[in-house]
């Protein structure tokens, strides 16, 4: 074992994790923990601190103590920029530790995690720390018969929820733009996988984040997530998950008049055309769809593929598939880890029978799969379905390795088909035309679309969804920082 892996073990085998909460780390008000499963392994990873309603309102009120007192709000963006990126650099500094309680905790690769989750969050944290010196705070109208300006300044408490995937990644998506704008946060991360923000917080806490800024519940969403979102201490709220869990938030943050952002789920789709290198295309969608085994809300699990190259695409699809190597997280060799939990992994197994049911065409099958000297974790082999745009794997979520072709015949075909899913998050779009490319890329309703490539993600381009797949702005914009200032406008007559 190496060190990074032994000082992540040392991290989760913590006899209780608390809540940290106004800088202090403590109990649930009722003492009550919670399990964290390994899901490489169905093992305990971790004991942690269950919290509650009232744990939720010691953590708003201690947000709103230092919004006041802090000074976090009103000291210069720069003094701010500096705390922020201190906190990138420590960010940095731990990465391989990062890396590997976030590999034990979702079961993903080390390697993906290293490689892309905990420096991605690092730079989103100079990135907006960055953004924040540079933005223009007050502006002046020119209007006769007034001299008035526009002031944008923080809000206050802003709530977040986030979800089991990529935990550490969407925490700093999510807080990094809030904080820089000098706002304070609660963070209520998934009950599967708390661990790396509570580890975030020791980092926090070293880069000099006041107490307060900075609060994080730990707990069920039913109890502490229900709580948070419902709390009428917040200014602003921000979910990310499933359709069905964000339109609870939404409906208590609409009973309390507080904006929500709801980052949701999706059905996205790759439109392949004739004209590509078949096997680079299945090599990269066959990447996209088994990225932290399917677990992204964004990934192309629709592929639309031209009819003309229809049977060396799903051979070449299939061959890729089949090629990759299933096992445990932490070794380096792993291609697919394990899924969260032994219900992800029912629910994706419920979608095979559901799909054959409806009547799918297996390509490859997928279903449970066995890593020798980790026989209870929760792994499933990578699928590929062929049929019909009815069938419930063509329209449903499953948030697995599970791939669902239909072949097309035309541009007009394709677009309409894309068209017809109730989500909007994320369409790609596959083709040396690069006039068709954009064409088809504008054509198909989504928050994004990408071209020749998929789950592309950068600083400085805004992502978000439309229709099921969210609303109330979206992140990693230079917009995502004005959603967290709010305008206020100062008006003299002359």
């Amino acid at each position: 074992m190496n060190k990074a892996n032994s000082q992540a073990l040392d991290f989760a085998s913590t006899k209780a994790h608390q809540l940290f909460i106004g800088g202090r780390w403590q109990d649930a008000s009722h003492g009550g923990t919670f399990e964290v499963l390994d899901p490489g392994t169905g093992k305990l990873l971790a004991r942690v601190a269950s919290g509650t309603a009232e744990d939720v309102d010691r953590a708003v009120a201690a947000g709103q103590e230092a919004f006041v007192h802090s000074g976090w709000a009103t000291m210069p963006a720069k003094d701010r920029a500096a705390i922020l990126t201190r906190l990138a650099d420590l960010i940095d500094a731990n990465a391989d530790v990062l890396a590997a309680i976030e590999s034990m905790d979702v079961g993903k690769p080390v390697n993906q995690a290293a490689g892309f989750d905990i420096p991605h969050a690092a730079q989103t944290f100079r990135f907006y720390a960055g953004l924040s010196v540079q933005a223009q705070r007050s502006r002046p109208h020119s209007v006769a018969g007034f001299q008035s300006h526009t002031m944008r300044t923080p809000y206050g408490v802003c709530g977040f929820i986030f979800p089991w995937n990529f935990p550490f990644l969407l925490l700093g998506w999510g807080i990094a733009p809030a904080l820089a704008a000098g706002n304070t946060v609660v963070v209520k991360p998934a009950e599967d996988t708390p661990l790396s923000t509570l580890f975030f917080c020791r980092l926090a806490q070293e880069a000099g984040v006041p107490a307060g800024v900075i609060n994080v519940v730990t707990g069920l969403g039913k109890i502490a997530g229900s709580a948070l979102a419902a709390h009428p201490g917040l200014k602003r709220m921000s979910f990310t998950g499933s359709p069905e869990i964000g339109r609870l938030v939404g409906e208590s943050c609409g009973r309390n008049l507080i904006p929500a952002k709801l980052e949701l789920g999706g059905k996205g789709a790759a439109v392949v055309f004739d004209d590509v290198d078949v096997q680079a295309a299945a090599d990269a969608l066959v990447g996209a769809i088994t990225l932290n085994a399917g677990q992204v809300c964004c990934t192309a699990s629709r592929w639309l593929v031209h009819e003309e190259i229809l049977k060396p695409f799903l051979a070449a699809a299939s061959a890729s598939m089949s090629a990759l190597r299933i096992g445990y997280g932490s070794e380096s060799e792993t291609q697919i880890g394990p899924v969260v939990s032994e219900k992800q992994r029912q629910r994706i197994l419920g979608y095979l029978d559901k799909g054959a049911s409806a009547g799918a065409t297996t390509v490859l099958a997928g279903g449970p799969a066995k890593v020798k000297g980790h026989e209870e974790g929760f792994y499933v082999k990578p699928a590929l379905l062929m049929g019909g745009p009815d069938n419930p794997c063509c329209l449903e979520e499953i948030f697995g390795p599970v791939a669902y072709v239909l072949p097309f015949r035309d541009e007009q075909e394709a677009v309409q088909r894309v068209n017809s899913s109730s989500y909007g998050l994320a369409n790609s779009v596959w083709t040396t035309d690069l006039n068709r490319a954009n064409r088809v890329a504008e054509a198909l309703v989504a928050g994004n679309g990408w071209i020749n490539a998929h789950n592309v993600f950068a600083h400085g381009i805004p992502y978000g969804g439309c229709n099921l797949s969210g609303c109330g702005g979206g992140i990693l914009g230079p917009e995502t920082l004005d959603d967290y200032l709010r305008a206020q406008s100062i008006v003299r007559p002359l």
